[in-house]
């Protein structure tokens, strides 16, 4: 069985140069069947033929003089985002795999009461997850979080040395061992809710770095924040919808 490299197989396929063919594989978005094709660089029988998720566009949910709010799709860096809105700098960051509200601001005096807020924890951010198990009663995580950066890549754990977060978990459906849940969080740490999540033995499908189940993405949308006297909320996503 003649084998070649999955990223190089998927350019010939596609028309498409090595390395957009190496990021679409990074970014979850290669399937052989329902498999999801994990490893760029992995040897494959050269015969495959792969199937590519469609990635869709950023919308603008509100945009005045000192913000534009975004409903970001899954797969998309944040990064992308603000390279795509000229004069706009990101607010916070949500995960590659993570769609939702996603807010740039436009100028620095905007930029820094609004970082107050987050600061003092006024700002309320609310998501919807699908996590593994069934959760019937609500459940409150208030453990600190430690970040550590290892080859550009994050990985948080519950610890004392961590800094301080909480995130409330509130069931509402249970469907053949899963629950979809409402998440709210408050101070904000990078993978929060995924390491609560994990720490009360109900990861976030999809998120398999924490624990999670393989899935076509991470089951995770940030839904409604609450900003400086303003809401904006972004649609649930059909995926979510439509995973019973």
């Amino acid at each position: 069985m003649a084998t070649e490299k999955a990223y190089k197989l998927l350019a010939a396929q596609e028309g498409i140069s090595n390395s957009a063919a190496k990021s679409m594989i990074d970014r979850g978005l290669v399937y052989v069947g329902n498999k999801k094709v994990m490893i760029a660089r992995g040897e494959i029988d050269e015969r495959t033929i792969f199937r590519v998720e469609k990635v869709e566009k950023a919308k603008p949910i509100f945009e005045n003089d000192d913000i534009i709010v975004i409903d970001k799709p899954a797969y998309v860096n944040s990064d992308e985002i603000e390279r795509q809105f000229k004069g706009a700098r990101l607010l916070h960051r949500l995960d590659r795999e993570t769609s939702g509200v996603l807010m740039l601001v436009k100028n620095e005096e905007f930029r820094e009461k609004a970082i107050k807020e987050f600061a003092q924890d006024k700002v309320y951010k609310e998501y919807i997850a699908w996590v593994e198990g069934i959760m019937t009663e609500p459940i409150e995580v208030d453990k600190p979080i430690l970040t550590q950066k290892r080859n550009n890549r994050a990985t948080s754990n519950v610890s004392p040395k961590g800094k301080p977060a909480r995130t409330e978990f509130f069931p509402d459906i249970v469907s053949a061992k899963k629950t979809k849940v409402k998440v709210i969080i408050h101070h904000g740490r990078t993978h929060q809710i995924r390491v609560h999540a994990r720490y009360i033995e109900h990861p976030i499908i999809g998120d398999e770095q924490y624990g999670g189940r393989r899935a076509k993405r991470v089951m995770l949308h940030a839904h409604k924040v609450r900003l400086l006297g303003m809401e904006f909320v972004a649609p649930e996503p059909k995926a979510f919808k439509t995973f019973e």
